[in-house]
């Protein structure tokens, strides 16, 4: 141990004799500085040696040149703002080097000089004086490199991640109306409606460089040494001013205008559609990629302070963030109808997936307040998409309608209302979220009965069950327009069949069940078997062989001249108005024809064998046998097609 001290005693002792022979050229004692310092950390201590071994003309030598590289630069104009085309301090990394190691040097004069309590007054003056001029310049300095360095936005790099898939609308399109008022409109039921896009959805993440890379070395460099000499603000407010005007320029690029909420209600929907759904991207280009490359360059360029990086990154993007949420607010707030509660669940799911981001990024007291600002908008589009539902819910209970549809055609209603549902059906997380529990919804008895009984219904599922329900309320109500029985019957089956077919085919099968699925595909059964006997009912009676003898008597064949004429009156009669029925659905359209033909053909067929035979050879006996089975058959697939058939123009088709 005596010996390790011993060494160090020897080891400082040939350092002090260095330093005294160092001292006669400054340049010599700089350079021997460097080589000792890295050459073993017991030597570390060499630099304070030759500054307490210095003498004050030095000192003094030392000080005038660094306030004369610093004098020197100010003259030059070096650093006057951002209007130069280029900077030395960026073509010279050996000058930017000088200027910041006279500034370094009289930081530490100022420190120093403000400790000792016999300083020279007029050095202290005249260091003070030119660190005020050197951090003016680095402020234009810094100015100038935000500036000449800032990387433009790439949208095109941004909207191809978005079409690749970091950032990509989902698949699902599904047309609606304009609203719901707009579908009565339509008899065919098709619509003039638009697609809409369900998303955008994200995943991955997309880096993008704000300022580039080499220059970032140099802003922390100056804002190091500016945060030291008690200029932080400053520095601050210029790095803030210079990104706060990108980041708005950022929205502008990527469509987000600054508006009013008086400006947002006055846009017709399809326009406010689609700056929705610009918004909707934007949030997660700002958020999930801006924001986090903003704060990566606050820390990066203000590492030397916690609080200046993070008041920095606050203030910077604060202007950026609440012009986005003020965006959402506005509409949340505008007045509801059907057609938005989709775009507004987009905006609302948005929101609710960066709202974790922005708990990340903004952490500290002031963050908080953006955090709140965040929750708040995320509140608001929640009611609004409620109230919205809730509007849709009592608007297709209320819809009231009083015109029947030619040929029993799918009501608009149904179209819009189960393509309604089916998107509703998406948004199922988010809505079951927003949605009072389904314990405190109550079913009627008859939609309790169309679920299993062991089934716990999720609060959507209960609404939208509720609502298909009133939609069927709805349809029964309207199906009573038809005077003609067997039309109804057809409505009922068209429109109820519609129903189950998407309900089958998307997720509300697993929300409604099974159960609900053959419920309802039973009913159409029983409207199938209703409908043979309201329509042919009538003709079938026709081929009854009651009341006729099995003579040629004069009365049994006037009897039976009788049947064939009813018959062939009741079948074109059918054939002339059931040809302009419509059933759009192949399988059920097929199913009608086949059930008809197995009622219709073999009684026909039994009919004709058994009394065909007491006209043929008669006068005029072509009259009432006027058609071969093969006839009817191929008349009977023109049913349902939703085209006029003239009945003057009906011909034996085995002719």
């Amino acid at each position: 141990m005596a010996a390790t001290i011993e060494g160090q005693d020897r080891v400082l002792a040939t350092a002090q004799q260095i330093v005294k022979s160092l001292n006669i050229n400054t340049k010599a004692t700089e350079d021997m500085i460097l080589i000792l310092s890295s050459f073993d950390n017991r030597l570390s201590n060499i630099t304070d040696l030759i500054d307490g071994g210095s003498t004050g003309e030095e000192v003094n030598h030392r000080f005038e040149s660094a306030e004369k590289v610093i004098l020197r630069r100010d003259s030059c104009g070096i650093g006057e703002g951002s209007s130069r085309s280029s900077s030395p301090w960026e073509d010279s990394s050996a000058e930017a080097a000088e200027y910041l190691e006279a500034v370094d040097l009289m930081i530490k004069l100022t420190e120093d000089l403000n400790i000792q309590s016999d300083c020279d007054n007029e050095v202290m003056d005249r260091a003070e004086n030119a660190l005020q001029i050197a951090m003016s310049k680095l402020e234009d300095e810094f100015l100038h490199i935000l500036i000449r360095n800032t990387v433009p936005l790439d949208v095109d790099r941004l909207y191809g991640s978005i079409r690749k898939g970091s950032l990509s609308f989902a698949s699902n399109e599904i047309e609606i109306e304009d609203d719901f008022e707009s579908y009565r409109e339509d008899d065919d039921g098709e619509g003039s409606g638009y697609w809409h896009e369900r998303g955008p959805s994200f995943g991955g993440d997309v880096y993008v460089d704000l300022i580039r890379p080499d220059a970032i070395k140099d802003l922390k460099a100056i804002a190091d040494r500016m945060i030291r000499s008690g200029y932080e603000k400053e520095c601050c407010q210029v790095y803030i001013n210079v990104r706060q005007d990108v980041l708005y320029e950022c929205l502008s690029i990527l469509g987000v205008e600054r508006l009013s909420i008086e400006e947002v209600q006055r846009i017709e929907w399809k326009v406010l559609d689609e700056k929705m759904k610009k918004w909707i991207q934007a949030v997660k280009v700002v958020v999930k990629i801006l924001l986090f490359a903003e704060k990566q360059l606050c820390e990066q360029v203000f590492s030397e302070s916690e609080l200046i990086k993070e008041i920095s990154f606050v203030e910077t993007t604060k202007g950026c963030v609440m012009q986005l949420l003020n965006f959402g607010e506005a509409v949340a707030i505008v007045q509801r109808s059907s057609e938005k509660l989709f775009r507004i669940l987009d905006m609302y799911d948005v929101i609710a997936d960066v709202l974790p981001d922005f708990e990340m990024l903004f952490v500290d007291e002031s963050g908080e307040l953006v955090c709140n600002e965040v929750k708040a908008v995320l509140s608001v589009l929640g009611e609004a998409a409620i109230g919205t539902f809730v509007e849709f819910e009592n608007a297709v209970k209320g819809e009231n309608s009083r015109r029947a549809l030619q040929g029993g055609e799918i009501h608009p209603l149904t179209r819009y209302v189960m393509n309604y549902i089916k998107l509703v059906v998406d948004y199922s997380d988010s809505l079951n979220t927003l949605l009072p529990n389904s314990q405190n919804y109550d079913l009627d008895s008859k939609e309790a009965d169309d679920i299993d009984s062991g089934d716990t219904l999720s609060p959507i599922s209960c609404r939208l069950l509720s609502l298909i329900t009133s939609l069927e309320a709805n349809l029964e109500e309207k199906s009573r327009l038809y005077d003609d029985d067997a039309l109804r019957y057809i409505f009922l089956m068209n429109n109820v069949l519609y129903i189950v077919q998407k309900v089958k085919d998307s997720e509300l099968r697993n929300l409604l069940g099974d159960r609900w699925i053959r419920k309802h595909s039973g009913q159409i059964r029983q409207w199938h078997t209703s409908y043979l006997r309201s329509a042919w009912g009538k003709a079938l009676l026709c081929l009854k062989d009651d009341g006729i003898g099995g003579g040629s008597s004069s009365g049994s064949k006037l009897l039976l001249k009788e049947r064939f004429k009813n018959f062939n009156a009741c079948f074109e009669e059918i054939y002339r108005v059931q040809s302009v029925w419509k059933v759009p659905d192949e399988q059920l359209r097929e199913e009608l024809r086949i059930s008809i033909s197995e009622k219709v053909l073999p009684a026909y067929r039994a009919f004709v064998g058994r009394f065909g035979s007491q006209l043929e050879g008669g006068r005029n006996g072509g009259k009432y046998v006027k058609y071969t089975l093969d006839d009817l058959e191929n008349y009977l697939s023109d049913l349902f097609e939703g085209k006029p058939a003239v009945l003057n123009n009906i011909k034996r088709k085995g002719t």
